[in-house]
């Protein structure tokens, strides 16, 4: 199997990683009731994004380590390398945060529905967020795996790689001398 390949692998790996963990912020993450005047007991569901954002916004931050991977030299693959593994610690912890305590975050979808903050029952999670808990582990490993297979890896490219060059002096040659003309400074002189 080609380099080429093998890093191909890696950009399909991070590209699914990053769907599916965007995907697993769609569906309702938990229910509660709130009362309106008007309607009575209202049933709100609160979808992922709206519970944990730090969720999608990980899933973008993974979508542009996609990218990254295939361009980046070896020095910069590090950086991507962290990057994934971040974003998998950014999942996680925002999932697990919003599972202590998501009374608030159910506080603010009922108000938004029924204009009241207070809730009417308990707030029942789904199974939607222990889903991004565990997709938010995977992103860790697909890091991790990252890690280990890009460190055989050659340089992509130079292109995105810093350069030591020393930059040269100006050319004694006939445009040097246009150009210096042009500018109104005197090349003779000297």
């Amino acid at each position: 199997m080609s380099e080429r390949s093998r890093r191909g692998r890696w950009v399909v790996a991070l590209l699914a990683a990053a769907a599916a963990t965007a995907g697993s912020t769609v569906p309702a993450w938990f229910r509660a009731t709130g009362t309106s005047a008007l309607s009575g007991d209202v049933e709100v569901a609160v979808p992922g994004g709206q519970a944990a954002p730090g969720v999608l916004a990980a899933a973008v931050v993974l979508l542009a380590a996609a990218a990254a991977v295939g361009l980046v030299g070896r020095i910069a693959r590090w950086v991507v390398v962290v990057v994934v593994a971040a974003a998998g610690v950014v999942v996680v912890t925002s999932v697990v945060s919003v599972l202590r305590d998501p009374e608030p975050v159910a506080t603010v979808a009922v108000a938004a529905v029924t204009g009241v903050t207070a809730l009417a029952g308990p707030v029942a999670a789904t199974s939607w967020p222990w889903v991004a808990c565990a997709l938010g582990l995977l992103d860790l490993f697909v890091g991790l795996g990252l890690a280990r297979a890009s460190a055989r890896w050659g340089s992509a490219s130079r292109r995105h790689e810093p350069t030591t060059s020393v930059a040269a002096g100006p050319a004694d040659d006939d445009q040097s001398a246009w150009d210096a003309l042009t500018r109104g400074d005197d090349p003779t002189a000297g």
